[in-house]
């Protein structure tokens, strides 16, 4: 058995003890942390499952496993994100589960008792993804009897709605996206196989955690002659079981409704964003860079993006002072906006200055201040990217360049005669 086998076992093996190790503590763990450990165990559950039929699927073709098993990626600056993403869809289970061309592959191979405890696991988690998929259509609209109460209401009685027109399923998408009565129920006829598809959607973990053990089980066997592995390295969710807080530490949350002093504190840290969000148009423009709009444009949605980001991140804590405290945060950023508006504009006409306003304080307002030169004894003009300055008292045209705008490269002569005028100044 090559090493690369004997390491993928062994990472295989290491995450189904994490597992079965996050089930456990999903169901032990305190209160405050128990959601976030769900989720934790649900994405162990996903990686396991997602790990064991890459694997088997090399096995079964005589290639070699992949050199890093797949996991889910936990950021560090989006784990909130990520755990509200991962709780809503199980983790991501449902794409997780072998499909029917992995069946037959598996059924096309050479027949074993591990093998066939395999098949038999794949086959109850394609039980589970057929009740995910099929208990939406057992749910109907319907009509409340006219002395309905608060009961009747709760268990769903009173008669069917009737269907769209060429529609006749009760459960079909359009009756589901149109409905004709006023309530949503079960269907009378259908109860039993609804909870027998509940139960099966709900048993998709376990059985996940089963198929993955099977498939460890005939690793185990074929290749490595049935001496189990000891557990390799642990990547993804696996490595925060027991370790919640570590993973989405309590956090400040956002108060239902906000009192004046927190409104005026998330108004200036808006407006600071809405300033910072004009640097890449503000200095484009001076720049000449307009016909790099585009641009300019995604670096503005992408300062606008992680400013508002660092609001909903940052903004609960800072706004938790009780009183006019909590004010404070948002005068700040209101001053720094302020300051951010107002000076950006001439800061980025002092970097991306145009020929005039590079002459003036290059040579006009320096050495050649007490010259026929200054600005208001000359007649000046640009003519293809030279700036050409004449004195009216008459004497040597200055020609000087590159004259661009939003250009950052000092004006230089661009002849014999315009150098020794600046050398004659002591330019």
């Amino acid at each position: 058995m090559s090493n690369h086998w004997h390491r993928a076992i062994a990472e295989l093996s290491a995450q189904g003890t994490a597992a079965w190790a996050a089930a456990q503590r999903a169901d032990d763990a305190p209160g405050p942390v128990r959601p976030t450990a769900k989720v934790i165990s649900n994405t162990v559950d996903t990686d396991y499952l997602r790990s064991a039929r890459e694997l088997l699927r090399a096995h079964l073709t005589d290639r070699r496993p992949p050199r890093r098993l797949p996991v889910a990626r936990v950021w560090p600056c989006f784990r909130d994100l990520w755990e509200a993403r991962a709780g809503n869809g199980r983790g991501g289970v449902w794409r997780a589960i072998p499909r029917c061309a992995d069946l037959v592959q598996m059924r096309s191979a050479p027949p074993s008792d591990r093998l066939a405890a395999v098949v038999h696991q794949a086959e109850a988690l394609q039980a589970s993804l057929h009740g995910k998929r099929t208990m939406h259509r057992l749910y109907e609209s319907y009509i409340p009897g006219p002395r309905s109460d608060a009961i009747t209401e709760l268990v769903g009685s009173g008669r069917s709605a009737p269907a769209m027109p060429g529609f006749p399923d009760p459960g079909h998408i359009v009756n589901r996206a149109f409905p004709r009565g006023s309530g949503r129920r079960i269907r009378p006829d259908r109860r039993e196989e609804f909870n027998r598809l509940w139960s099966e959607r709900s048993a998709v973990h376990t059985r996940a955690r089963a198929f993955g053990d099977a498939v460890l089980a005939l690793l185990v066997e074929d290749r490595m002659g049935g001496v189990a592995p000891q557990p390799g390295r642990l990547r993804g969710a696996g490595r925060w079981v027991r370790r919640e807080r570590h993973l989405v530490p309590d956090r400040t949350k956002w108060p239902t409704k906000l009192n004046a002093y927190q409104a005026v504190a998330l108004a200036g840290l808006a407006w600071l964003v809405l300033a910072c969000t004009g640097l890449p148009l503000t200095f484009g423009k001076k720049a000449d860079l307009l016909s790099h709009a585009p641009l300019l444009l995604l670096a503005a949605c992408l300062i606008a993006c992680t400013g508002i980001g660092l609001i909903i991140r940052h903004g609960p804590k800072m706004i938790k002072v009780p009183g006019i405290g909590a004010a404070v945060p948002g005068i700040a950023a209101a001053l720094a906006a302020i300051v951010l508006w107002q000076g950006q504009g001439p800061v980025a006409s002092y970097f991306f200055a145009g020929p005039y306003e590079r002459y003036e304080r290059e040579y006009a307002n320096e050495c050649l201040a007490a010259s026929p030169y200054r600005r208001e004894t000359v007649r000046s003009m640009i003519d293809d990217g030279v700036l050409t300055v004449t004195p009216l008292s008459g004497g040597t045209t200055l020609r000087l360049g590159p004259a661009e705008d939003g250009s950052t490269h000092p004006l230089r002569p661009q002849d014999r005669a315009t150098r020794a005028v600046l050398d004659e100044y002591g330019c």
